[in-house]
């Protein structure tokens, strides 16, 4: 790729592409792929001008070669399939052409033709206030038919044409949000599976990249996992989660033949899919479909301004009949008419929320809603899960213990071989330990099963293998520990998180995971405490000794180990009891009945497919701090929410009083308004915290 560096300082560069043209998919594809390259720490790249602005860490040299070394063409799939670039243009260009328009007609077209224009434009607001009395209902709609009739009958065409103009970019803004929070939340719940198990024809499992799937070949998916692919049942039977593409709450039973679709979430039970449809684009148009016309995502505040706009309606209405009627002067009585609160309330407040979702995303921190902005500050609960959220996401395997006469290595090499078909923190821990360390593993044991926040159970040449915590070991499982070993067992290092496997009822190994605080974990728990959170609650499945140290370490004070998934959730139940708003954090499968409880879910990015689909936001794995951050943002969203509300409600008032003592004319007052709404929604595009 050949490029010209306009601009650089420390540890920034802007540079141009020399090309004619660059296509959407051309900058989604650049910006992607340099983002994931190592060294960059932010990439943005601008389709109309062909600008990159580049972020790095990296030696300069390193950038310089990435640029000049890229290819589109070999790249091409370095992008998702929908990125939001282009809706972003499509609306920014509407906007534009509406501008303009607006210009052209005002400054261009004579005064004869301007008017008739106006006229024909009027057509359209005029049927809507129609239509609105027709269904019985006195709606903003019809206080902007009589605004926009009333102007034109003075022969005040311009007024009429500022206000239209308004209502237009209303509309358009008010658009862009909801598809906009449309389209982050389908782009969320879009898949982002790397890897699939295969089925080959000699019935061997092989785990190989999901772009290598063919249609017609066999997958195999089991409990707590997302179906990666479209597809039909070929064997097995398990209880589907179709909630996320049909809305269906309860779990469907699915068997052979039956269709699966990609994106669902396996419950119980384990399925072999037949693949039908090797790409998930129709994935993104279904959830799309079901969601359009649904309202949750709008904020509160989106609808509470649009509320209150439309009750404003019959006391403007009254005010500009009060006034006529006590001194019968229409100008006086236009007054009240032309300052209506309609189009600051519904420009403003949308494009407010819009602003905060955008600037969501510089931390890269992604929302699937304007809603959740407004909970998160209103939160008074925390709820962590312990490991990959208040640890790192990558724990390492310290050591490995064997029991019995086994072998070290050969109980490392059969955890691998378990644990890789459940991705976990710990399950990635113990089958990179057996990596690095060359142990290849053959599928050598039969059906793997998962049973959520206990363990995995299999058979390996006719014997019971079981692998995971200690309840799971020993108190369901009822295994045993050998009596010779039992000193060995008492002295387990208690630094270390332990992870049990079990050959036969008989304990065979402890794996030793390290798992190290976040260095920014105290910093979290601060930053919320100073920000009003009042309770912070770490909640973890492992043992007591461990939770205890993790909680000191990270600053937390109240903490609850050895709980189950059922536990997490029951807690976030009892917190709404007692009146709470709880946000909860986690990246696992045993988290997700917590998460589905919790008012703002929480996922970290690198955690389970499943975690991922119940969140509501999702924060980056390399800095959880960046949750405080939205924290800080919500709160400053609802102060800018406010302040707006203040200002639209006195300045408003405060030039319809103006216009009845005929100090300014009807149209100084509708000039003054439509000014003052312009101002406002500019200063809402503003970004609310300081990079």
């Amino acid at each position: 790729m050949k490029c010209r560096i306009l601009h650089e300082s420390a540890g920034r560069m802007r540079a141009h592409a020399l090309q004619y043209r660059m296509t959407y998919k051309q900058a989604d594809t650049l910006e992607y792929w340099l983002q994931s390259c190592d060294g960059i720490d932010r990439v943005t790249v601008n389709d109309r001008t062909g600008n990159i602005i580049i972020y790095y860490s990296a030696e300069r040299q390193k950038v310089i070669d990435l640029l000049s070394s890229f290819r589109y063409e070999e790249h091409a799939d370095a992008a998702p399939e929908k990125t939001g670039r282009e809706l972003s243009r499509e609306f920014e260009n509407r906007i534009i052409t509406h501008v303009v328009k607006r210009g052209i007609t005002r400054f261009l077209f004579p005064v004869n033709l301007r008017s008739a224009y106006n006229l024909v434009h009027s057509l359209k607001f005029i049927r809507e206030a129609l239509m609105s009395l027709k269904r019985g209902k006195l709606e903003v709609s019809v206080l902007d038919a009589i605004t926009i009739t009333v102007s034109m009958l003075r022969n005040d065409f311009e007024t009429a044409g500022n206000v239209m103009f308004l209502l237009g970019l209303s509309e358009i803004i008010d658009e862009w949000t909801h598809k906009k929070s449309l389209d982050d939340l389908a782009r969320s719940m879009s898949l982002n599976i790397d890897k699939v198990w295969q089925v080959l024809p000699s019935g061997q499992d092989v785990q190989i990249p999901v772009s290598e799937i063919r249609e017609n070949d066999l997958i195999r998916v089991g409990s707590g996992s997302v179906i990666p692919l479209d597809g039909f049942v070929y064997s097995g039977a398990a209880e589907v989660n179709q909630a996320s593409l049909t809305g269906e709450s309860l779990a469907v039973s699915k068997q052979t033949d039956t269709p699966v679709y990609a994106g669902t979430v396996i419950e119980n039970g384990e399925l072999v899919i037949r693949v039908s449809k090797t790409s998930g684009s129709g994935r993104y148009d279904r959830i799309v479909r079901m969601i359009e016309d649904s309202q949750k995502l709008k904020s509160d505040s989106e609808n509470r301004a649009a509320g209150l706009a439309d009750r404003l309606v019959p006391w403007s209405l009254g005010g500009t009949l009060i006034t006529y009627l006590l001194t019968r002067n229409v100008q006086k009585a236009l007054s009240v008419l032309m300052v209506d609160f309609s189009c600051a309330l519904k420009l403003t407040i949308p494009i407010a929320v819009l602003s905060a979702m955008r600037e969501a995303s510089l931390y890269q921190v992604s929302v699937k809603g304007g809603k959740y902005l407004e909970v998160i500050a209103k939160a008074d609960t925390v709820i962590y899960d312990k490991t990959g959220t208040l640890t790192y996401s990558e724990p390492r395997v310290a050591e490995v213990i064997p029991f019995g006469n086994n072998d070290k290595d050969e109980m490392l090499r059969l955890a691998a071989c378990l644990e890789e078909h459940f991705p976990h923190s710990i399950a990635n821990a113990v089958v990179r330990d057996a990596a690095e360390k060359g142990l290849i593993h053959e599928e050598k044991h039969s059906r793997v099963e998962y049973v959520v926040a206990h363990g995995i159970v299999s058979h390996i040449d006719g014997k019971r293998v079981l692998i995971g915590s200690y309840h799971f070991i020993f108190e369901d499982e009822k295994c045993r520990v050998l009596k010779r070993d039992q000193k060995k067992f008492d002295e387990l290092p208690g630094r270390y998180s332990h992870l049990y496997l079990a050959i036969n009822r008989t304990l065979a190994a402890v794996i030793c995971i390290e798992d190290p605080v976040r260095a920014e974990a105290p910093d979290v728990i601060r930053g919320f405490r100073e920000l009003g959170i009042r309770k912070q609650v770490m909640m973890t499945g492992d043992s007591l000794r461990t939770a205890r140290a993790i909680a000191k370490l990270a600053g937390i004070e109240e903490f609850h180990a050895e709980v189950l998934p059922e536990d997490k959730a029951n807690y976030v139940i009892r917190e709404h009891e007692q009146g709470n708003t709880v946000i909860m954090i986690g990246d696992g499968i045993n988290d997700t009945p917590a998460l589905a409880e919790a008012d703002v879910a929480v996922a970290i990015s690198n955690g389970a497919a499943i975690a991922r689909e119940v969140a509501d936001m999702t924060v980056p794995e390399q800095n959880i701090m960046n949750l405080v951050r939205m924290r800080e943002l919500g709160l400053a969203l609802q102060q800018r929410i406010n302040n707006s509300y203040r200002f639209i409600m006195s300045f408003n008032s405060a030039l319809i009083l103006l216009g009845v003592f005929g100090i300014l004319s009807p149209t100084v007052t509708a000039y003054m308004h439509n000014l003052s709404t312009l101002a406002l929604s500019v200063r809402a595009m503003t970004n609310l915290l300081e990079q």
